[in-house]
């Protein structure tokens, strides 16, 4: 299956925010965002864009702006371009304000609710744990990144997986992340989570203009 497998430290920077993507490590100093001048040193980290002309700035169209913002949430949900355009098709044959369907839809994949859940430090983490089979949703296993968990649905981790140290590590650190939302309930004691409702805009802290998005796929 196609995946991103470059440096994901290279995609924050290129958006100027973080996005989350290595888990921790973006909670910490060492994220390429925090770094700071140190004398005449510079950390050797570097804040500003990848490439040769990342530190010079740059004028941006109309369209460029627009494209920013779909990559920008195509980088945070960890998806590609033909996934993200599907998404975007169910969105706008549904009743309703299409860059919010959007969002929702990208917020109800199983891999973000189990990032969401706190049974993985990362999306890119909690997609393995999806493909490995540790996840079950209402006792039965599914492995698919992009399954749609609906009001009801109860996510839990395999018992026999339970003891693994990067779920336990997440699970327990999950919490100081503030990854947690209001549309799951989560049970520490048996590993589970039971989505309450349909995730809202106003649960999706990212800066996402989603409006832009659409903008872009409707010309």
């Amino acid at each position: 299956m196609a995946r991103y497998t470059g440096p994901v430290c290279r995609l924050c920077r290129r958006e100027s925010m973080k996005l989350y993507l290595k888990g921790e490590r973006c909670y910490k100093e060492s994220c390429c965002l925090e770094a700071k001048s140190d004398g005449n040193k510079k950390n050797h980290q570097k804040a500003y864009a990848p490439g040769q002309h990342g530190s010079t700035p740059r004028k941006i169209s109309d369209y460029g702006v627009q494209l920013r913002e779909k990559q920008k949430a195509k980088r945070i949900y960890g998806v590609l371009e033909a996934q993200f355009r599907r998404c975007f098709e169910k969105a706008n044959s549904a009743h309703g304000i299409t860059g919010e369907i959007l969002l929702q839809l990208l917020e109800r994949r199983l891999d973000n609710a189990v990032y969401r859940a706190g049974f993985a430090s990362s999306r890119r983490q909690a997609r393995q744990t999806v493909r490995h089979n540790h996840i079950l949703v209402n006792g039965k296993k599914v492995n698919i990144p992009s399954f749609l968990v609906k009001p009801g649905d109860i996510l839990s981790v395999k018992e026999e997986s339970r003891k693994i140290p990067g779920i336990q590590q997440s699970f327990e650190t999950s919490e100081g992340r503030g990854v947690l939302s209001e549309w799951l309930a989560v049970n520490k004691q048996s590993f589970s989570a039971e989505m309450l409702r349909l995730p809202e805009r106003n649960d999706i802290k990212y800066e996402i203009q989603e409006s832009l998005i659409v903008e872009l796929y409707s010309k």
